[in-house]
């Protein structure tokens, strides 16, 4: 299938006519309803069991600049828990100020998602947790032993592995720092109003939400932003209609080296979406309503009316969730031992 056309079989494949001279908006909203799930309080990996010692580990882990050559960067200073998992910058900071070339997306709910990175190049939030100690823009560890170095020296994480992993004969490994990190992500879910409605409380949303939502249904937006992360849950390409103004990221054909995954992204979850701008790939686009405005013209080839685009923007609102404050609480981080690395700005 030809990629401008998957869009267009998708919608057909749902039985769903978007012309609104033959389905109104509010039977549009009706149909493209059981597309959407509420949130789970957590998402079961088969090959990580979520223990409490585990995801203790991983909430340590999560929070230790040790784990960067200058002892400066941890998962959280990119991915900001109090900050609903960003940290509100185009593309984030590294070892030395470098900067790379894309923004950090929230972890938050990321779980759910197909594969993790714009790219998808990690299928997984535990292969996703291997990535940025070793990339040498953002934590710049020498590499996977290095990090296995700094967490055998800390006595603490020692016996911390060992629970956590209790019938491995060798715990601390770099593996298992991704197995923890991501038992701990896999229950950071952030439940909204919008999670109220789906199971049934219909006073959940104002009734400019409800419209804002069968705004959203009729322009087209539910056809990629859908499911339990409204997102997340596919690849599409930038510019679908009409090309992307001044695109020169290749996207997932960065990782699959495929010529049809040219400019294909996945698909960003909206849960949240009012709290995590700067928005796209590379932070480009400052606001909401211009997010908004440019997905319709470039993914669906419309122009809103401002009246539209204040609607699907209330409709947005309600998917601002609570951040789980007590989950998330910075944890006693496990003294360093004798030969523990020391900070390396070089």
């Amino acid at each position: 299938m030809k990629p401008d056309n998957r869009l267009r079989h998708f919608v057909f494949a749902l039985g769903i006519a978007v012309a609104p001279t033959v389905a109104s908006a509010a039977e549009l909203a009706d149909a493209f309803l059981p597309l959407f799930q509420p949130l789970p309080a957590e998402k079961p990996a088969p090959d990580n069991e979520l223990t409490e010692e585990k995801i203790a580990l991983g909430r340590m882990l999560y929070y230790d600049k040790r784990f960067s050559k200058n002892h400066d960067i941890s998962c959280n200073s990119c991915h900001s828990l109090s900050d609903y998992g960003t940290d509100r910058s185009p593309n984030s900071s590294g070892h030395k100020g470098q900067r790379g070339g894309r923004s950090a997306p929230s972890v938050y709910n990321a779980a759910l998602h197909i594969a993790q990175f714009w790219d998808g190049r990690a299928p997984s939030v535990e292969e996703q947790a291997k990535g940025p100690p070793l990339n040498p823009i953002e934590m710049a560890m020498a590499g996977k032993d290095a990090v296995e170095t700094v967490l055998k020296s800390i006595p603490g994480y020692v016996d911390a592995f060992k629970k956590a992993f209790p019938n491995e004969a060798n715990p601390v490994s770099y593996d298992n720092f991704g197995k923890a990190i991501g038992a701990f992500e896999r229950k950071l879910m952030t439940p909204s109003r919008w999670d109220k409605y789906l199971k049934g409380d219909k006073s959940a949303l104002t009734d400019e939400e409800k419209k804002g939502f069968e705004t959203y249904a009729s322009v087209g937006c539910a056809n990629c932003h859908n499911g339990v992360a409204v997102g997340g849950m596919l690849y599409q390409k930038l510019g679908l209609v009409k090309a992307w103004p001044d695109l020169k990221d290749l996207g997932r054909y960065e990782a699959t080296k495929k010529e049809e995954d040219k400019y294909f992204f996945k698909v960003p979850s909206l849960r949240n979406i009012g709290e995590t701008g700067p928005y796209l790939h590379d932070g480009s686009v400052k606001d909401l309503p211009g997010m908004v405005n440019m997905m319709a013209e470039h993914q669906l080839g419309k122009t809103l009316s401002e009246d539209q685009t204040k609607s699907i923007i209330s409709f947005l609102s309600c998917l601002k969730g609570e951040i789980p404050a007590d989950y998330i609480k910075e944890p006693e981080l496990p003294a360093s031992g004798p030969d523990t690395p020391k900070p390396d700005p070089t």
